[in-house]
């Protein structure tokens, strides 16, 4: 029987990769609350379940896509 791992939590490292962003582009967002993260002793922790909430804040928002001319 082969078991998949799944990642719960990631370092913000991790969680920038998940979304193709740098990493100081996350520390940003997690700074700002737009991600949620958790601090777990002395490190910080991005939950997966944060970044599937942040994703979908992003696609509940208007689209800025200007009109076919």
């Amino acid at each position: 029987m082969e078991t998949q791992s799944q990642d719960f939590v990631y370092t913000v490292a991790e969680a920038a990769r998940q979304l193709k962003i740098g990493r100081t582009a996350m520390y940003e967002l997690v700074m700002s609350g737009q991600v949620r993260s958790v601090t777990i002793g002395r490190s910080r922790r991005v939950p997966a379940k944060c970044i599937a909430e942040y994703l979908t804040q992003l696609l509940e928002q208007p689209a800025d896509v200007p009109a076919a001319a």
